[in-house]
């Protein structure tokens, strides 16, 4: 049986790494205004700029049945099987859209990551190795889900100015966290982004406590892929992070821009280390 895994734009993989894992995606649209465009990898520079603009976030459209039906017919002409990787279903509504329309199809079966970004991708990966393995879908699919909560995915944003916008944090949250320069933790937990750890100073400081106390906590993490994942290109920070993921053994990091997903939720400057856990 062939088989193929498929996921929406959310993954936030560059076009090289879905080629090199064979990863099919379906994207998101994002609304600028007048202006109406697909999800895509790099895409937090045109986000930012919008914002810059019209002080307002752009609006995320999942991805509809309908859009599924489509995406997954054309997979079916040269797959005999589908498993289809989502953005958590506590953060849109893609994971139940996609459910609807695999219900309808046979061997078309959808994850709930509980997670995004290249949380979805490391599932996304796992998951073509167990095809290369030669796992039926079934058993991918039920392999994927239970590793879920393997996933440890988070991210440090320099501002709150996003989530304010999204009515996700308080006037008088932004205020104070804008006076005493609070950098929070965004953790996904269980699906849901939740505040984690509140740092202090300036991103460069607050990366290189960030990952000590990310890898203090996470004494058992699978070796293997780990991503940097960020909004906006920061070197520094980048770099501190890539030396300490290879002092703890990576053996692949993965250095990836976010799209529109996280852009939106955070800003710019937002930066993360995402990997999974034994």
């Amino acid at each position: 049986m062939k088989i193929v895994i498929s996921a929406e734009s959310t993954i936030d993989l560059p076009k090289e790494l879905l080629d090199k894992y064979n990863i099919k995606t379906t994207p998101f649209t994002i609304n600028l205004g007048d202006e109406l465009i697909e999800d895509h990898f790099g895409v937090s520079k045109e986000i930012f700029e919008f914002v810059d603009k019209s002080k307002k976030l752009p609006k995320t459209s999942a991805v509809s049945p309908d859009q599924f039906q489509t995406h997954f017919e054309n997979l079916k002409k040269d797959y005999d099987a589908i498993v289809h990787v989502s953005l958590s279903s506590l953060i849109s509504s893609a994971y139940n859209n996609a459910c609807m329309v695999a219900k309808e199809m046979e061997n078309v079966y959808v994850v709930d990551s509980k997670s995004l970004s290249t949380g979805i991708a490391l599932l996304a990966i796992k998951g073509k190795d167990l095809i290369d393995e030669g796992k039926d879908a079934k058993e991918i699919f039920e392999t994927l889900q239970a590793l879920t909560p393997k996933v440890e995915a988070s991210f440090v944003l320099e501002r709150l100015n996003y989530l304010h916008k999204g009515g996700r944090c308080s006037a008088l949250a932004l205020l104070g966290a804008n006076i005493l320069k609070i950098k929070p933790q965004i953790i996904l937990s269980d699906g849901r982004m939740i505040v984690g750890k509140k740092y202090m100073g300036n991103m460069t400081k607050v990366v290189d406590k960030y990952i000590d106390d990310l890898l203090d906590s996470n004494p058992n993490p699978i070796l293997e892929h780990v991503f940097i994942t960020h909004s906006s290109p920061m070197p520094e920070a980048e770099k501190i992070l890539t030396e300490k993921l290879e002092n703890r053994g990576f053996k692949y990091i993965h250095n990836t821009l976010a799209g529109g997903t996280i852009s939106s939720h955070c800003g710019p400057n937002c930066i993360g280390v995402l990997f999974l856990n034994k």
